[in-house]
């Protein structure tokens, strides 16, 4: 069992989240494409750039750890997305489209919200204060993002779908 301690499994996570943001950004640009309003593709757009400097994050953080920046298959990443892709071929172009767009996309904020909790929470254990700083503001950022496509549901995008 020799190295299957918490840094370990802290590395892991690390290359799962950073298979997911590389997914992630592959697929924004589609999401962006699909969406009908200014404001979603607003929203996407601004998300493409901070997933871009989330990535520029992680690679730090391997280097803090003296680790290659790569990646494991995550297989949520995978299915999460591919529920995306669902959305887009069956409501596209339709006003509730936008609607699954926002659903989607806050899927994929809400399990990256959940991994770089549990990033934050094992670097403050693990001691690794410079992993800690850039982990905390990538985890704000996508709590903000959860925020903007509430809002942005709530007030516009769900009341024309329905």
């Amino acid at each position: 069992m020799a190295g299957k301690d918490l840094k370990a499994l802290f590395l892991h996570q690390l290359k799962d989240t950073y298979f997911a943001e590389t997914a992630i950004l592959k697929a924004l640009p589609k999401m962006a494409q699909a969406a009908r309003t200014e404001a979603l593709r607003g929203a996407f757009a601004v998300h493409i750039e901070e997933t871009r400097e989330q990535v520029k994050r992680l690679d730090q953080v391997f280097r803090l750890l003296g680790q290659k920046p790569e990646g494991v298959t995550c297989q949520a990443i995978q299915g999460i997305l591919a529920e995306g892709e669902e959305v887009m071929r069956e409501f596209g172009g339709d006003e509730a489209g936008d609607a699954g767009l926002i659903a989607a996309a806050q899927a994929v904020e809400h399990y990256e919200i959940t991994r770089y909790g549990t990033l934050l929470a094992w670097a403050r254990q693990l001691g690794l204060s410079e992993a800690e700083g850039l982990i905390k503001e990538t985890l704000v950022e996508e709590e903000n993002t959860d925020e903007i496509l509430s809002e942005l549901a709530e007030e516009a995008v769900n009341p024309a779908a329905a």
